[in-house]
């Protein structure tokens, strides 16, 4: 139950709220960025957030700007992401209004909060992941009784990932409460138009998720039904799922307003149960009198107004700082170790890359392992985790459901409460699920919270065609993951390469994406033996965006103009080395290595000293990144070239056949390399 103290605090953050709301709306030319309030929504959110403390985690969505003011943040700091002003303390003038990323001492940790509705739901059970693993692995002498809480909407209960997120939750018993407020509207859609249940009835089909409903828009019995539910998540760490049945009594957002879609009849109907008229008539009847009210209704106008006032005079964002976060700084900038270790066999691509995860986790008990089928009894479809599980242990390596966007959306979470994941999709074409998780909160994360929230996640992906694995088995998809910015695209060709670039993966600090080509990891495809590398030391570690040269041209061949450089990757460095074979000294061959950052110094530096350039990629070749490369190539090199950058790229096919013939069909060889490179040669 809540103190009279604690009530009358509540009233004037509604009172703050409910000034704010008026001032944004009778300064629309100035508040010009679209914004949601928290009108209608204030009891729940301000009981949840007066009972969290400074090591709890909590997501809010967009529209829990009282929540906000519960946590302790101030007006004018809100109104500087309101205004994009450049001290703005969340996202430096990045993001909307009430999008919060928060890493400080005196208040719960919010991780970087997006527009995407639901999407919230994995990174913060993700969160709760991370809690509950610190305990196991023995991590941290923090306090065990962290709660975690993941603010949605109502309508975003409909969506996908917010069931994988209920599911993971439930399955691993997480310390999460889902607060789910319900207002009946998802913009201009009704509650009976788009769900056959609501989240609590919703919630009764995941076992193990323990539930309750409350009426949210009256303060006392938030706060009770809160106390009793974040009680028990410190208790026991077990999930718990709150629907808050409240009012929508402003616009859905500034841009989407009440009078557009809403009958007269339905506002006054939600006017009913106001939250802060509600509180002011049980506050009288605790004592507070008329005047008592009206002095906090005024103390919280004058307030406003004075930070309104304040906040709009803030410094705009410095320009110049618009690149900024894109990345975070990485230690790994130099290459350093030993690349032929001690050993005298050679290794297989997909020992190197297991390898350098067993020294990586022997030297950091932080590193997780998890996907589908990494467990201790199989080890990856392709052995590429084969005894990790065994060595280190089911709670360090183990399987998850068919969940791409929960295994790769759940790292974030994870990220935040200092556990390292590597984790694993089991094929390229399967990555897709996961794209929404890649694209909307990993990729945004540190640009967006303005540095505070880099993830440091190894994602690795089986790619590429070779033996009729069909068109389900044998994508390639660096081209559509080129196109997120702020993730890290590394594609080994060999094992000694692939240990060097798993180990900086793994320390850079910002998402990486190892593409595995399934047809160079055993050197089972003909031609592919060179994959096979003696294994480099433990300390072996080659930076990101740096390519090698796997094939010097002659230089009097160059000096004579009679040279072509090949700019590949992956299975296309095989195909280029086989062909040129055919030509006596006057092939170079760039291996790139990393596709995001790229080696443009080295690529360019090359081109001019070559004057003819092929690219070589296993993608279908329109509009790919090798297509792309060409045209950088033409525009910065132009007046060096002696014949246009060509490019030899797979078939434009919707997918791989599984026939072996037609796969072969598709796919460039080093027949096909030859012809381009004689074409060039005789341009």
């Amino acid at each position: 139950m809540p103190t009279q103290e604690q009530l009358i605090q509540a009233y004037t953050y509604m009172c703050q709220a409910h000034h704010m709301a008026l001032t944004y709306e009778a300064n629309r030319t100035v508040c010009k960025y679209v914004h949601s309030t928290s009108l209608g929504h204030q009891a729940i959110q301000l009981a949840t957030a007066m009972q969290l403390l400074p090591h709890d985690y909590v997501s809010p969505y967009y529209r829990d700007e009282c929540m906000m003011l519960g946590l302790g943040f101030t007006p004018y700091q809100m109104m500087l992401q309101l205004l994009a002003k450049g001290t703005d303390p969340f996202s430096n003038g990045r993001s909307y209004y009430n999008h919060p990323s928060y890493k400080g001492a005196n208040k719960p940790t919010i991780i970087h909060q997006s527009s995407a509705t639901g999407m919230q739901a994995i990174p913060t059970t993700g969160i709760a992941m991370g809690l509950a693993l610190q305990q196991v692995l023995q991590l941290t002498h923090t306090a065990n009784d962290a709660v975690v809480v993941c603010s949605l909407g109502d309508a975003s209960m409909t969506e996908g990932e917010v069931s994988e997120a209920l599911q993971y939750a439930v399955l691993k018993q997480l310390p999460i409460i889902y607060l789910v407020q319900d207002n009946n509207w998802g913009i201009s859609v009704t509650a009976q138009e788009c769900r056959a249940m609501n989240a609590y009835e919703y919630a009764a089909g995941f076992k193990g998720l323990n539930r309750l409903m409350v009426d949210g828009t009256h303060f006392v019995d938030s706060y009770n039904a809160m106390q009793q539910v974040i009680a028990d998540v410190r208790q026991h760490q077990r999930p718990w799922l709150v629907q808050a049945n409240v009012s929508l009594l402003g616009h859905h957002t500034s841009g989407v307003r009440k009078e557009y879609y809403r009958t007269e009849a339905n506002l006054q109907l939600h006017q009913l149960k106001d939250p802060i008229a509600l509180l002011h008539e049980q506050l009288l009847k605790l004592g507070c009198t008329h005047n008592d009210l009206d002095n906090i209704q005024q103390q919280a106008a004058t307030y406003i107004q004075e930070s309104f006032a304040n906040a709009t005079q803030a410094p705009e964002p410095d320009v110049v700082t618009v690149s900024h976060h894109v990345y975070a700084p990485t230690p790994v900038t130099q290459q350093a170790g030993n690349r032929v270790g001690l050993g005298t066999d050679k290794i297989v691509m997909v020992d190197a890359a297991l390898f350098a995860i067993r020294e990586l986790m022997l030297k950091h008990p932080e590193i997780i392992v998890y996907g589908q089928d990494v467990g201790k009894r199989l080890g990856g479809v392709f052995r590429e985790a084969a005894t990790l599980a065994h060595q280190f242990g089911e709670h360090r390596v183990f399987n998850t459901a068919i969940q791409e966007a929960y295994i790769i959306g759940s790292t974030i979470g994870l990220c935040a409460t200092g556990i390292k994941p590597i984790v694993e999709v089991q094929f390229a074409d399967y990555i897709y699920p996961g794209l929404n998780q890649l694209v909307t909160e990993i990729s945004k994360s540190n640009y967006l919270s303005a540095g505070k929230f880099p993830i440091a996640m190894v994602l690795r992906v089986p790619c590429g065609a070779y033996g009729g694995g069909g068109p389900y088995h044998s994508g390639s998809i660096e081209s559509t993951l080129l196109t997120i910015k702020g993730i890290k695209i590394v594609y080994p060709s060999n094992a000694a390469d692939m240990k060097g670039l798993m180990k900086a993966a793994y320390y850079d600090p910002n998402p990486v994406i190892m593409l595995e080509h399934k047809g160079l990891y055993w050197s089972k495809v003909p031609g592919t033996d060179d994959a096979r590398t003696i294994e480099p030391d433990a300390d072996y570690i080659i930076p990101l965006g740096k390519a090698n040269i796997t094939l010097h041209a002659n230089p009097q061949a160059i000096l004579s103009g009679s040279t072509v450089l090949i700019i590949t990757y992956g299975m296309g460095v095989y195909w280029a080395s086989e062909a040129a074979k055919n030509y006596n000294g006057t092939i170079e061959i760039i291996d790139l290595r990393t596709l995001e950052p790229l080696d443009e110094d080295l690529i360019m530096r090359k081109v001019k000293e070559h004057n003819k350039c092929l690219i070589v990629t296993e993608e279908q070749q329109g509009n790919s990144f090798a297509e792309a490369l060409s045209g950088r190539i033409s525009t910065q090199c132009f007046t060096y070239l002696d014949a246009p950058v060509l490019v030899l790229g797979a078939l434009n096919l919707p997918a791989v056949p599984i026939h072996t013939a037609l796969e072969q069909a598709m796919l460039p060889n080093a027949n096909k390399v030859k012809e381009k490179i004689d074409w060039l040669l005789t341009y």
